[in-house]
């Protein structure tokens, strides 16, 4: 142990230590060298790929399309699904039904028309035909009955209606 501090009082220890911060130093020195050359190698080659255009700024450029885009098929995404809830509320099952109500007139000119939306609410129409008049009465219907009393053909219409599988409707995907 003794050497071992007689070694650290002597001149060859810091000559020691000068030639060691010595080859620290031209290593370090070497280092940036072939840093900056690496680094200039790096924007030639992105330079050269992007066709004389800096590639890493494309780059950039495109994530910042591809955010915003993402952005407007959110957007586009919640209008669509708000739209189709919208939808639902719409006449979207038809049925109609043309009979003969009185035995005086030749051919089927009275109807009853069911107009639902997704959960069978909405009217039915029945239009009834006579030589002498015509009249149309509207009656409500709450998923697929009505609180007032309705007639064969009235009830066939919804029936009709209901099971048109929404033919009327186009799936938004």
């Amino acid at each position: 142990m003794q050497e071992m501090i007689n070694f650290f009082k002597t001149d060859s220890y810091l000559l020691f230590l000068n030639f060691v911060i010595i080859l620290l130093f031209i290593g370090f020195i070497i280092l940036l060298i072939n840093n900056i050359k690496m680094s200039n190698k790096y924007k030639k080659f992105m330079k050269k790929l992007g066709n004389g255009k800096n590639l890493e700024e494309d780059l950039e450029n495109f994530m910042y399309k591809v955010e915003r885009v993402e952005k407007q098929n959110a957007e586009i995404t919640n209008f669509c699904n708000n739209l189709e809830e919208d939808l639902s509320k719409c006449i979207q099952k038809i049925g109609i039904v043309r009979y003969s109500a009185f035995k005086d007139t030749g051919s089927d000119l009275s109807f009853a028309l069911a107009l639902l939306d997704e959960k069978n609410n909405g009217i039915v129409l029945n239009g009834i035909y006579s030589r002498e008049m015509s009249n149309i009465y509207a009656k409500p219907v709450k998923n697929g009955s009505s609180s007032y009393t309705l007639s064969n053909e009235e009830l066939e219409a919804i029936d009709k209606a209901i099971n048109s599988n929404n033919i009327y409707k186009e799936k938004i995907i």
